[in-house]
């Protein structure tokens, strides 16, 4: 079994970011799981095979019970100081004990059951508030304010001081629902549109409706939940990407690193009425081909066997919902629908198969660029653009691999004769060690790639052995969220010199290799042995091939740009628990060339003098200002007057910006008929007798979303040719690395 990553986990910053991992794993069946078991095995491979190798022990035991409850109630809002030193008193000293003596499940419940109870109490005060401001609305003329995030802050001490916290933060929900539809209404009028409120019910009964949706997740957590939060603490203690996955996790797992999945083939969304909301169905899925279903329907049961057993999924979770829907290929799974336009309720019955999930795989475009040059001549440059999403791989098949779909459309771009290429990988939270290693080897060529260090301090060198496939100038396009294996490319890009490294200042951070592991083959022989899930565990860190590890520092960029993600929170020194820095020897058999940082003066010089004329990038300039310092204050008033003026204050930039930009794209529209021609390169392009155009319907051509009415209101700008300012800068500073060789 390899110890190398095999495949990737993406997840949204969301606050937190989409990160990858390496894996070989097995299929899962349909036993019921012995979950005591499983947390005896879970907590062993974890010891044993885990990087640090760091063994159970009574100081561990308290950071297992802290990162429980932080990662329960990450925002301070269900446990007090209190509560926090009486579940210390109890289980600080021998949590980890319950796991290794086959009492996982009853801990579990025990720590999800105060949990459970904290949370209760505190919608039920919550919901009685909202109906006493449904009588009397609060006049909201306070000097009051509360944190915009409570993470970093101390817990109440006491039950009274958190319930002061919880009437905060019911009047900020209730305050930020009310100026949001007065904001519409204005904007609607503005527009002599119809107010979107005119249907809704009232502010406090949609609050109370999302709050009841908490309310039904808590109480209907299973036995897997509860695991998965406990197991998650302890492994989280370790390092951040250690994990524990579920069957149902597992799938999902499974589903996104292969980019495609088994279903039905539509977006789903929580409403607040509690049902599940068809905002999107992907063209040429199941559910398209069926046309039963339609945007907008509301989805209020699932018979998931089309066997006559319905579940109510009324309030239930988006991803417990998604699981019953998702299921076995050529399986029917029955909905039981109201239509969005008549409230009917139907039965819409649709048999599941494989959904590609296009959007996830690599795509390129190819861009002629004319310009004038001083000589009276026009210079012609032919230039690529590869998005690359995820290192994807199918880990079960094995019949879908990121590095064979960019060999395509690299093989075609230089049918093409494209001159330089930006490789973008801003979205792209990382994946496969394989499919890495061979796309380095496309541009870089012969020599190692990437170095592994194991736990014993063993270091392998990762090598390819080819001749570069693609040899033109390169820029590798980067943010915050580039992470893992994409931190892997864009190191060895910048080692061999081979590309220029623009975007924000630095990458995510991440430089450790997990290996998910079958819990299944870890059971003893007379126990169940079916759906126990998988370890996710860190047994390796990487080092770029000059020695540096990408832990906590990243990829640092070459040329930084303005971007709209340059101010947010997110890397892995902003995660608890993360691995240290450090760095090994560099890779003996690598060359790096001094051409690119001959050109990176002059690249640098001509980028700056763009960037100080683009006002896209210099808004982005004023939101990351902007957004620093909401991030340093951490307040919001609770007084209307106060609030409308934060609020104003975005919006009145956003209004002004919008006009400008809404006349200097059409002078960018027309300035790129004249000198840009941009051509289409998907996967199913790559062996066309001619490339087609592209199109702003190329973006939508995997899936019909639903529109929101309030998007009406909301002026929406598309970038001329589909070029964003980032991109479109880094193909300038690309068109110069040509016109400087």
């Amino acid at each position: 079994m390899s110890w190398y990553l095999k495949n990737k986990i993406r997840a949204e910053v969301m606050g937190a970011v989409a990160l990858a991992t390496l894996v070989s794993c097995s299929g899962v069946s349909s036993a019921e799981p012995d979950y005591n078991q499983i947390g005896k095995q879970f907590s062993e491979v974890l010891q044993y095979s885990h990087f640090s190798r760091e063994k159970f022990s009574p100081e561990m035991y308290g950071k297992f019970l802290d990162c429980y409850l932080q990662s329960l109630d990450p925002q301070h809002l269900y446990f007090t100081q209190e509560d926090v030193e009486q579940l210390r008193r109890k289980y600080a000293d021998c949590f980890g004990d319950y796991l290794l003596a086959n009492e996982t499940m009853q801990l579990a419940q025990e720590l999800y059951g105060a949990y459970s109870e904290r949370v209760l109490r505190h919608l039920d005060q919550a919901a009685a508030w909202l109906q006493e401001y449904e009588k009397n609305p609060p006049t909201f003329q306070s000097d009051r304010s509360v944190p915009r995030t409570r993470r970093k802050l101390p817990r109440a001490e006491n039950d009274a001081e958190l319930d002061r916290v919880w009437r905060d933060q019911v009047e900020d929900m209730l305050l930020t629902e009310i100026c949001r539809r007065e904001n519409l209404a204005r904007l609607a009028a503005e527009k002599g549109k119809p107010d979107p409120n005119a249907k809704e019910s009232s502010p406090a009964s949609k609050i109370l409706a999302r709050l009841k949706r908490v309310r039904m997740e808590v109480q209907e957590a299973d036995q897997e939940d509860m695991v998965s939060h406990l197991l998650n603490a302890v492994a989280h203690v370790y390092d951040p990407h250690s994990d524990f996955m579920g069957p149902r996790e597992e799938k999902q797992f499974k589903d996104t690193i292969k980019a495609s999945l088994v279903g039905i083939g539509a977006q789903l969304r929580e409403d607040d009425d509690g049902s599940t909301r068809i905002e999107g169905i992907v063209k040429g899925g199941p559910a398209d081909k069926n046309g039963q279903l339609k945007l907008g329907d509301h989805i209020v049961a699932v018979d998931a066997k089309g066997d006559g057993h319905w579940t109510d999924i009324l309030y239930m979770s988006i991803d417990k919902v998604v699981n019953l829907i998702r299921g076995e290929e050529s399986v029917p799974v029955k909905l039981r629908v109201q239509s969005a336009e008549s409230g009917d309720e139907r039965i819409v019955t649709i048999v599941r198969d494989e959904v590609p999930m296009a959007e996830s795989l690599a795509s390129a475009r190819i861009i002629d660029l004319h310009e004038d040059g001083p000589d009276g001549k026009t210079n012609n440059y032919r230039l690529g653009v590869l998005t690359l999403p995820s290192f994807y791989v199918d880990m079960d098949a094995g019949n879908v691999h990121c590095a064979a779909d960019v060999r395509k459309l690299l093989v075609r771009m230089n049918q093409e004769k494209v001159q330089g290429l930006v490789v973008d990988l801003r979205t792209n939270g990382g994946g496969s060690l394989e499919e890495v290693r061979k796309m380095v080897g496309y541009f870089a060529g012969y020599g190692p790639v990437v170095q592994v260090k194991d736990a014993r301090g063993r270091v392998e060198k990762l090598t390819v052995s080819q001749s570069p496939l693609f040899r033109g100038e390169m820029v590798v396009l980067t943010s915050k969220g580039s992470a893992s294996a994409s931190e892997i490319f864009a190191g060895a890009m910048k080692d061999y010199g081979r590309a220029a490294i623009v975007g924000d200042s630095t990458t995510f951070g991440k430089g450790t290799v997990q290996v998910p592991r079958d819990l299944d083959e870890f059971m003893p022989l007379l126990s169940m042995r079916e759906d126990c899930g998988l370890i996710k565990v860190t047994v390796q860190k990487f080092y770029r091939i000059n020695g540096a590890s990408t832990q906590l520092r990243g990829v640092s960029s070459d040329i930084e740009l303005p971007t709209v993600t340059s101010s947010l929170q997110i890397g892995e020194g902003e995660m608890d628990y993360a691995m240290p820095y450090d760095s090994i020897a560099p890779a003996v058999g690598y060359v790096q060339s001094p051409r690119v940082s001959s050109m990176l003066p002059e690249l640098r010089a001509r980028s700056k003098t763009r960037v100080a004329r683009d006002s896209d990038l210099q808004n982005n300039v004023w939101y990351a200002n902007y957004r620093e310092r909401l991030q340093k204050e951490n307040s919001l008033s609770l007084n209307k007057e106060k609030r409308q003026e934060q609020i104003n204050e975005l919006r009145n930039f956003k209004k002004k910006s919008d006009e400008e930009r809404k006349k200097l794209y059409e002078i960018m529209s027309k300035e790129d008929e004249k000198h840009l021609t941009i051509y289409r390169l998907n996967l199913d392009d790559a062996h066309a007798a001619e490339l087609p155009r592209a199109s702003k319907k190329d973006k939508e051509s995997f899936m019909r979303a639903a529109k929101d009415p309030e998007d009406d209101l909301e002026e929406s700008l598309d970038y001329p040719s589909g070029l964003d300012p980032v991109l479109r800068e880094a193909i300038y500073i690309v068109r110069d690395m040509v016109s400087l060789r």
